[in-house]
């Protein structure tokens, strides 16, 4: 009998000392770093990108279109931005280079290119969006320009269990820009630009991170233009960063028909 009362005790501490070993949940260290360096660390992410090459889904959603591609997009940065649309069976629908100036857009079924100076307007035509060419850029490589936010502190800052949240406001428009950035990558997981009337005016998401040279880079990205009603969906297969890129140019047949518009 005492022996059996021995080994009842002996299993009763066995199980308790198993029990009390295992974690009930795993805890996430929270890093505790000043507004600043977070809001430089980001941007600094952003400038690490001088290339940028990547295959996916674009999907564009606007009042005047709907419509779902497969595309390829290459970046030479700081002025360089050419894209290729295509179809089913890899058939090519579109190829535009963009710079800050100027714009090719090449229409193959017609065999037209399109050519003239980058005016307000221009991107809106060639992809239903109206982003600037900065705007556009950074949406096509999944970041945003926080330049302007370098020498300023937030006017307010949260942590949460899984990111910073920072707030600025500007004080010339009124317009406020949020960031909601992981605190453990401090990849850029989302912002909201909203107007003086607290009306959404621009709205960034970005998920699904991968390390790239030490960049997380989102491979889903959707950026809405709330004011316009429009917005552009992103989904990629393939990402490369930082590897040499030599060639923009639109390779056209030689009866292309040219028009400036």
């Amino acid at each position: 009998m005492k022996n059996n009362l021995v080994r009842l005790t002996l299993v009763s501490l066995m199980l308790s000392l198993l029990f009390g070993c295992v974690p009930s949940k795993p805890v996430r260290e929270i890093k505790e770093i000043p507004p600043s360096r977070v809001i430089k660390k980001v941007e600094a992410n952003r400038r690490k990108i001088s290339t940028f090459r990547a295959t996916g889904i674009i999907n564009v959603s606007s009042s005047a279109i709907s419509a779902k591609a497969n595309f390829e997009v290459m970046i030479k940065k700081p002025d360089s931005l050419k894209l290729s649309v295509y179809g089913p069976f890899g058939i090519e629908l579109a190829q535009a280079v963009v710079t800050p100036t100027e714009y090719q857009f090449y229409d193959p079924i017609h065999s037209t290119l399109y050519r003239g100076s980058n005016k307000e307007g221009i991107i809106e035509k060639i992809l239903k969006v109206d982003l600037s060419f900065d705007d556009l850029m950074d949406a096509l490589s999944g970041s945003v320009n926080l330049s302007n936010n370098l020498r300023e502190n937030p006017d307010k800052f949260d942590i949460t269990d899984d990111s910073y949240i920072l707030t600025y406001i500007n004080e010339k428009n009124k317009q406020s820009g949020t960031y909601v950035i992981d605190n453990n990558s401090l990849a850029l997981l989302s912002y909201k630009i909203l107007s003086a009337n607290n009306d959404p005016v621009l709205v960034g998401e970005y998920r699904n991170f991968k390390m790239l040279n030490e960049v997380p880079v989102p491979y889903n990205s959707k950026i809405t233009y709330a004011g316009k009603n429009q917005s552009l969906d992103i989904e990629y297969r393939s990402v490369e960063i930082n590897n040499d890129i030599s060639d923009l140019t639109l390779h056209l047949p030689s009866d292309v028909q040219v028009v400036e518009w």
